[in-house]
């Protein structure tokens, strides 16, 4: 029997599913955000918060808001008045920012809710093209997850790295995630010392969840919750040495699910996330997730916000509207 060509096979195999992720990822978006390059002032460096008090937030909170203030100025100074409008909004005193950092995009860490009453803390990763000009969807969200849970129960959203594009060679490969890894623990780490006894949930999304994919091993977390991802970069949830729950869900109508979930250790890079989340192989625990898109997952009234809501508060999703 003739020998097969295997390697040349092997080799075009890997071909063609690079051809596909990269098809998969940037046919189904479009009008993404232009590029955040308006300049903005190194913040001040905080001094660490001694504790989660409303005194010592109260003070935080100001701290961070003369940041937001200065990168405004320096928008309005670059002529970037857009800009300069979502940042004067930021600033208001009923906004509370644990950091704010306006340079390359954007990182800040928005809190909702009583951080000094909470018992569980919530903290919302987010995925591509999230940035200071695209924030008010990011935000959008964690509004709408805070007014699902309980009075004891605060939300933060971290805009902690430099998020890829969603057309970009970037989206395609673990290298963001890897920079931002250890910002996340750092930040989750200082969270869980602030808050010793409170209870902390990850909520990642899409490219988010390969941050925490990443992230996982040094975090201190009780749940891990994976929604619209395209991976983590793990095989499986034994994979990812955390002590979390890790959690699944993906809605019926999320283009992730169009994404071939491959991993190829390529000459150049690595390409792919690996395993699917919600496949029975990965192993997380699912959720019901609903019928909505890749944008949809904390909508008010949708399935998916619910369970994620449920998570965070210590009770087991429902899984009415579960899909395959």
């Amino acid at each position: 029997m003739t020998p097969r060509p295997r390697p040349r096979r092997s080799r075009l195999r890997r071909t063609l599913l690079a051809a596909l992720v990269a098809a998969s990822v940037a046919v189904p978006v479009s009008g993404m955000a232009r590029p955040a390059a308006v300049p903005a002032p190194a913040p001040a460096t905080l001094a660490p918060i001694r504790a989660a008090t409303p005194a010592a937030l109260a003070e935080r909170y100001a701290a961070a808001r003369g940041a937001v203030e200065a990168a405004e100025r320096a928008a309005d100074g670059h002529g970037d008045h857009r800009r300069a409008a979502a940042l004067r909004a930021m600033a208001d005193p009923a906004r509370h920012f644990l950091s704010f950092d306006g340079r390359d995009g954007g990182r800040t860490a928005e809190v909702f809710g009583d951080l000094s009453r909470a018992d569980r803390v919530a903290v919302l990763v987010p995925g591509s093209d999230t940035n200071l000009d695209t924030y008010e969807r990011f935000r959008a969200g964690a509004t709408a997850l805070r007014q699902e849970l309980g009075a004891r129960v605060a939300v933060v959203a971290w805009l902690g790295y430099k998020t890829p594009g969603t057309i970009s060679t970037e989206v395609l490969t673990p290298g963001r995630a890897d920079s931002a890894a250890s910002e996340l623990r750092s930040f989750v780490r200082q969270l869980g010392e602030l808050k010793p006894a409170a209870r902390i949930s990850l909520l990642c999304h899409s490219y988010g969840s390969v941050v925490c994919g990443r992230a996982a091993p040094g975090l201190d977390v009780a749940d891990i919750v994976l929604y619209g991802s395209p991976g983590t970069g793990a095989d499986d949830v034994a994979a990812l040495r955390t002590r979390a729950t890790v959690w699944a869900g993906r809605g019926a109508d999320d283009w992730i699910a169009d994404v071939p979930h491959v991993r190829l250790d390529l000459p150049f890079a690595t390409v792919g996330f690996g395993t699917d989340p919600v496949s029975p192989e990965f192993g997380a625990r699912a959720f019901a997730a609903g019928d909505g898109g890749h944008s949809d997952y904390l909508k008010p009234g949708s399935t998916a916000l619910k369970n994620i809501a449920r998570i965070v508060s210590g009770e087991l999703p429902s899984q009415e509207g579960r899909h395959a």
